[in-house]
């Protein structure tokens, strides 16, 4: 017995000494991913927490640069080419860091190296891409936890939110979404499908870009699956004839569309179709 009890005494300490205790970290890591536009974004960064403590002009000194969070350097990646706050930045990785002028005021700059622990220990502003000269907004409650976002999204840009204790500011940037769907769109039409044909007239309708080509785009689109006739093709037809100013095809194609719809029995499509014929005066 005593043998015995002295092996499981060995085990038990031979187990301690290989064990590890975890235990949840002071300020936790996350990580945001998004798209915006055709453009992905990530941002990897610590929560440090607020804990009691004055962060802004205490914890974090007036005058100061700040890391943009806790632990390693908050890091942003930008799958392609951005604008920051009217600035250009190639795609790639950029540490981020604050300064904190006042209350009111804050530099976010984006560095070149994301390879320092904090703030570098020699700062070279020959590594600063872009600068965001920022106005500090006061929220009417305190956040706990240090947080980053991106938000205000369009298929052109956004805006990256920091937030914390009671300041809150927002950079602007863009996206080329633009530029991609264009070079997209030439490079598909050299031999494009009906959907393709689709794609291209909508993202023109609803970008607001030159409504011919859309027409031409949608009007071969509906051609070439006239046999097999798509009523949400042809409500997108009717928008853009419409927008184009052709009220006597728009109202043709919207009564088109509504008949298909009815047919399959798709209730969004009928009401999409009576809500613009009514628009119209052609119901």
């Amino acid at each position: 017995m005593k043998k015995l009890l002295l092996v499981f005494a060995v085990f038990a300490m031979a187990f301690n000494v290989n064990a590890q205790i975890e235990t949840p970290q002071p300020s936790p890591f996350s990580k945001v991913e998004q798209k915006v536009g055709l453009t992905d974004i990530t941002i990897e960064y610590s929560r440090p927490g607020v804990k009691g403590r004055t962060i802004f002009g205490g914890l974090e000194p007036w005058g100061t640069v700040w890391r943009t969070g806790a632990n390693k350097n908050t890091i942003i990646t930008f799958g392609d080419d951005v604008t920051i706050a009217g600035q250009d930045v190639k795609a790639g990785s950029y540490a981020m860091f604050t300064k904190l002028n006042s209350a009111t005021q804050w530099d976010v700059m984006f560095y070149s190296d994301t390879e320092n622990w904090g703030t570098p220990r020699e700062w070279d502003d020959t590594k600063v891409v872009a600068t965001a000269k920022l106005e500090v907004m006061e929220v009417p409650f305190s956040i706990e936890t240090f947080t980053i976002d991106i938000n205000n999204i369009t298929n052109d840009g956004g805006t990256i939110d920091m937030i914390w204790e009671k300041s809150y500011v927002g950079i602007p940037f863009t996206v080329p979404t633009g530029d991609k769907v264009m070079a997209s769109i030439s490079a598909t039409m050299n031999g494009p499908s009906a959907d393709d044909y689709y794609a291209a007239a909508v993202y023109h309708l609803e970008s607001g870009n030159d409504i011919g080509k859309a027409v031409t785009w949608i009007d071969k689109a509906i051609d070439m699956t006239k046999d097999k006739p798509k009523f949400w093709f042809i409500h997108q037809q009717a928008l853009i004839h419409a927008k184009a100013g052709n009220k006597d095809k728009a109202i043709a194609a919207a009564k088109s569309s509504l008949a298909l719809a009815k047919e399959a029995k798709y209730d969004a499509y009928i009401k999409k179709n009576e809500d613009v014929l009514k628009e119209w005066g052609a119901m």
